[in-house]
């Protein structure tokens, strides 16, 4: 695998089952919740990107570029990738990857991108997802831009929008994260994931 990888932040949901708004700004440990990702993504990329939808403003603080969908409607995750690829086509010259991270996960693992990248080279893939528990994550996935006119081309023409769908043809790698004590992937749906959450990082200090 060659280029640069840059990573991509998938924030474009509307948080319906937190009762709407930024779900990613939510406090975690008094921190937002989109600081703990960043954190954890940052070192793994070359450069990093915020895909959310509205006034760019409300990230300021952060210091991320911030793309838009360019499929309008809130056409889901795949529409976050479409614009990563669209920004790191347009922005990152040496780019020919990127990486996606769900901004609702704060324990995704620091070894993400490195292993998909390993995983992608060694079975000669396409692209790469993450799993654990039996279960695949394919938000946190790497994707190339050599990709990206047949995904706009499906997601326009056909009204393509599940992940699985897409990757469905094409050669997938799938990289499996075992879960000790905690699922990496866990995610913050609820308020009370949010407690969980709290509750996992108090207990790792």
């Amino acid at each position: 695998m060659t280029g640069a990888v840059v990573g991509v932040l998938l924030a474009g949901g509307r948080a319906r089952r937190m009762g709407g708004g930024d779900k990613c700004l939510l406090p975690l440990a008094g921190r937002p919740l989109l600081e703990h990702v960043i954190f954890r993504a940052r070192p793994q990329v070359a450069a990093l990107v915020l895909n959310a939808n509205g006034d760019p403003a409300r990230f300021a603080a952060f210091g991320l570029p911030v793309v838009a969908d360019t499929i309008e409607g809130f056409a889901g995750p795949l529409a976050g990738v479409l614009a990563g690829l669209d920004w790191a086509a347009a922005e990152v010259p040496a780019a020919r990857w990127i990486a996606t991270f769900a901004t609702d996960t704060p324990f995704f693992p620091q070894d993400l991108v490195v292993r998909l990248a390993g995983a992608v080279a060694g079975d000669a893939a396409d692209l790469a997802c993450a799993s654990s528990a039996g279960r695949a994550h394919p938000v946190f996935g790497l994707w190339p831009l050599a990709l990206r006119d047949d995904l706009e081309r499906l997601m326009r023409e056909e009204g393509l929008r599940k992940i699985d769908r897409f990757t469905a043809r094409y050669r997938l790698a799938t990289v499996d994260w075992p879960v000790e004590g905690i699922d990496p992937f866990f995610n913050v749906n609820r308020a009370e994931d949010l407690e969980a959450a709290e509750a996992l990082l108090h207990g790792s200090d």
